[in-house]
């Protein structure tokens, strides 16, 4: 397993990036949007983490601007703790042996959510191409929130 990413919901992607990267000091290293899904992703580091950015794409801050006005209440512009798997299947089996609720299933071969005991948001990405999806994940519903 490898810790990917922090990600954060602004409200003001402009005043955050000058927060950031402005006071902060933290660059930017790459930025995604989606007209589907009415988003803006911004990842940004440190400057002395760039080169390990670039050889390796450490970890980094995700900054997720949606495109529709959202008050964040409750932690709710904290998005979730992401982390790579070698087989997001074998992950999932392991932790719902423990009594976990797999909230978001892996359907997809590729990508799972998991909540902590304290309800932090937790993403799981399959490393490389997503696998094929395989029961019992293919056919499980969301459960709760993720």
């Amino acid at each position: 397993m490898r810790y990917l990413h922090t990600m954060v919901r602004v409200a003001d992607l402009e005043a955050s990036l000058a927060f950031y990267c402005g006071v902060l000091g933290l660059q930017e290293t790459r930025r995604r949007s989606s007209e589907a899904g009415r988003y803006t992703i911004v990842y940004l580091a440190a400057p002395d983490d760039l080169a390990a950015v670039a050889a390796q794409d450490a970890p980094i801050l995700e900054l997720t601007w949606n495109w529709d006005p959202e008050a964040y209440t409750g932690g709710r512009n904290f998005g979730h703790l992401a982390y790579e798997v070698a087989d997001i299947h074998e992950t999932c089996a392991r932790i719902a042996a423990a009594g976990i609720t797999i909230n978001r299933p892996p359907r997809d071969g590729y990508m799972a959510f998991i909540r902590s005991p304290d309800g932090i948001s937790i993403e799981f990405l399959q490393h490389g191409e997503q696998l094929t999806p395989e029961e019992p994940w293919a056919s499980l519903p969301n459960s709760g929130s993720w």
